[in-house]
């Protein structure tokens, strides 16, 4: 059931799938690192490999605004973009979310500004994960390919109809290349049958998108949203393992690795994923009892998962590629203590920034935190909340 093996990088992986897709509108504006998935998605297009309306639009804003209007129409809608073209677009995020258009758009996390930074890290996409959008996270460009299939049948789901952002971290992965085991294209055209959009714009049949919303009528409409977000993670648990089945795939919201008779374990997100379990293995053949798991969504939160997985360790290391300043490290840790908060036994929960700016994330970092989460086990007690790692500075874990 599969076709070939190329060799792409994440931006061209996320390319290749898209075109497999077969969206009906692309409107994108470039930026480094995600310059690369429209350069050739315009190619194709241009050469008739896909039958698409390319939009060149001005901006970032002017991108998902005309995405918006494509996938209010009914049309299958995808964009791409990174940093503060994601930070333009940030107005018209939460519209598209709250018309219910199933947009996807893949990003290449880099850095915000300022200092001015091309390199990676995830304050872009976390600095957006209250928009109202479904937010999914790769380790590599083989799921970089495989979940940007899966995010357009999300989207799509009549149980679900809501933008999914596929996010791939800047350089690391969009700019790596690795040999892609790809899809048959008439296999794609099964999984994902064409869009059957719910209410679309039509002048026979005339409905009304984005009208004041009122306070006697708005909470409950974000209520539905909400509400609407939350179902959604039995609907792409059950997309997912429709792809494993077929494709023979092994893909889940949350991955865990060694995490059977683990007493502390890791938590990361993206392609800081793979240098963990290396690290996991080394401490391991050490003889300290730890695991790792790898979170895919984000967005929704899955809360119940994340206690079942981590609810009778001792301690939980959280790795974060950003900083919420003034908080306590970064999103990710937050909302893992959030989640362990109401647990009789909850293990403590320690965040570890890392990776700013695209700085490497070294396997001594990870046993660093390692050796810190197990003096957090021994004592039974927290003194910090978080340290930040591969960073010179007092209190920090040291590059």
């Amino acid at each position: 059931m599969t076709g070939c093996i190329l060799a792409m990088n994440g931006d061209e992986a996320a390319a290749y799938a898209v075109k497999q897709c077969k969206p009906d509108v692309i409107a994108a504006y470039p930026i480094t690192p995600q310059t690369i998935i429209v350069e050739r998605l315009s190619e194709y297009v241009a050469d008739g490999e896909l039958d698409a309306e390319f939009i060149a639009v001005e901006s970032e804003h002017s991108a998902m605004s005309a995405c918006i209007g494509a996938a209010a129409a009914g049309a299958r809608t995808y964009t791409a973009t990174a940093s503060q073209g994601l930070a333009l677009m940030y107005e018209m995020l939460f519209v598209a979310s709250s018309f219910r258009l199933p947009i996807v758009m893949s990003i290449a996390n880099r850095a915000l500004n300022s200092p001015l930074n091309i390199w990676n890290d995830m304050s872009d996409t976390m600095g957006a994960r209250d928009c109202g959008w479904i937010q999914i996270y790769n380790e590599n460009a083989q799921e970089v390919y495989d979940l940007t299939i899966q995010a357009f049948k999300i989207a799509e789901d009549h149980g679900v109809l809501l933008p999914v952002m596929v996010c791939h971290d800047g350089f690391v992965i969009s700019h790596s290349t690795e040999g892609i085991e790809t899809l048959r294209d008439e296999d794609v055209d099964s999984f994902l049958p064409e869009r059957d959009p719910v209410y679309p714009l039509d002048v026979d049949h005339p409905v009304t998108m984005g009208c004041v919303g009122v306070p006697e009528y708005y909470p409950e409409i974000k209520f539905q949203q909400e509400v609407a977000t939350q179902k959604s993670i039995t609907k792409i648990k059950e997309i997912f393992k429709e792809f494993n089945e077929a494709f023979g795939r092994n893909y889940d919201i949350l991955e865990p690795y060694q995490m059977d008779d683990a007493e502390i374990a890791l938590l990361a997100i993206g392609s800081a994923s793979g240098t963990a379990k290396v690290a996991v293995d080394l401490l391991r053949k050490k003889g300290v009892n730890i695991g790792l798991v790898k979170m895919r969504l984000f967005r929704p939160l899955p809360v119940k998962e994340l206690q079942e997985l981590l609810g009778s360790l001792k301690a939980v290391g959280v790795v974060d590629r950003h900083i919420s300043f003034g908080a306590i490290g970064g999103a990710l840790n937050m909302e893992v203590r959030a989640a362990l908060y109401e647990l009789r036994s909850k293990p403590h929960v320690m965040g570890f920034p890392t990776g700013l700016g695209g700085r490497d994330i070294r396997v001594e970092h990870f046993i660093k935190m390692a050796e810190t989460l197990l003096k957090v086990a021994e004592q039974d007690s927290l003194e910090e909340d978080y340290k930040v790692a591969g960073c010179r500075g007092k209190g920090c874990i040291e590059p």
